[in-house]
């Protein structure tokens, strides 16, 4: 499984699973989860960084709308996940 680091200014850096990913409305998002093996907390990621940019910046989704669409998506790519 693909692993991503994050990192805020100030913070420690943060590494996720990378579980899937998909684009929608030109927009990329990932489905990221805190654990490698079993159930772990799950997060959609949107990409807010521009195409010129050399490394991507993502951000949590928390519109309500946006996350039910993404997530719906997510759970018909993967068939044994169950998001919210």
């Amino acid at each position: 499984m693909e692993k991503i680091i994050f990192t805020s200014e100030g913070e420690e850096a943060v590494q996720f699973y990378i579980l899937e990913q998909t684009r929608l409305g030109g927009i990329d998002y990932i489905l990221v989860t805190d654990s490698e093996d079993g159930d772990g907390e799950a997060l959609i990621l949107r990409d807010t960084s521009a195409d010129v940019d050399a490394e991507a910046v993502y951000e949590i989704v928390t519109d309500d709308e946006e996350l039910n669409a993404v997530a719906a998506v997510f759970e018909n790519m993967l068939d044994d996940v169950k998001l919210m």
